[in-house]
């Protein structure tokens, strides 16, 4: 049977995921498959607010202190790749790392924000990319609008006045202040709370992650893991 999207939308909610959007062949610089044919579409699947986390929370990886979420994105996308013949790739677990911030540009058309993480004009900063399907053949997508840049039209930035690191400026985010400063004891309220700078963007207030997960991925920021 041929596969869909709609088909693989189905399977990935019910585990809190999402479609983000395709790629074809064009787009993908002959990127080819573990076999070496090229592939022909490229599907990214990803999350926004707190669907992925509740089910996450519920799955016996929430438990493990070795790279829970990461191991738990394998273990369903795997299962969903295998069933429609796809390979699966993700932003983790390389090196070589696939070019995930490159694919959601081209395939949703967003742009950085002073944070640098791509904003989205209905998720606002509350989303992420877990995986991306590669087929060998095409699969129909719906083609979505290109997205307007909510940055642009944003006169207050309040993002960029709210880090009490002083991590965001005109000059672009300085990572290592921002570190710095979620380290040390002035930053339990990033750490706790999740990022202060993005929980002040006006955009998507409303998919903002569960202050569990915006602590999972503080800490896991401020404390990489091998």
């Amino acid at each position: 049977m041929e596969t869909t999207a709609t088909d693989i939308a189905r399977r990935l909610a019910g585990h809190g995921l999402i479609l983000r959007g395709a790629l074809d062949a064009d787009a993908l610089d002959g990127l080819t498959l573990g076999d070496g044919r090229l592939v022909g579409t490229l599907l990214l699947v990803g999350n926004a607010g707190r669907a992925m986390w509740r089910h996450f929370e519920a799955a016996p990886e929430a438990a493990l202190a070795d790279h829970p979420l990461d191991r738990w994105t394998r273990r369903v996308v795997g299962a969903i790749a295998a069933a429609h013949g796809a390979e699966a790739r993700y932003p983790f677990g390389g090196p070589p790392h696939a070019p995930f911030q490159r694919w959601a540009a081209l395939a949703e058309g967003l742009k950085p924000s002073p944070l640098m993480i791509l904003i989205h004009p209905e998720y606002g900063l509350w989303h992420a990319w877990r995986a991306a399907l590669l087929f060998a053949g095409p699969v129909a997508l719906p083609k979505s609008p290109p997205a307007a840049h909510p940055c642009a039209s944003c006169a207050e930035k309040p993002c960029m006045t709210s880090c009490p690191a002083g991590a965001i400026s005109d000059a672009g985010y300085d990572t290592r202040l921002c570190l710095a400063h979620v380290r040390s004891a002035d930053g339990a309220a990033c750490r706790e709370q999740g990022c202060l700078a993005r929980l002040a963007c006006p955009v998507g207030p409303a998919h903002a992650y569960d202050p569990a997960e915006a602590a999972h991925h503080m800490r896991w920021f401020a404390d990489p893991p091998a």
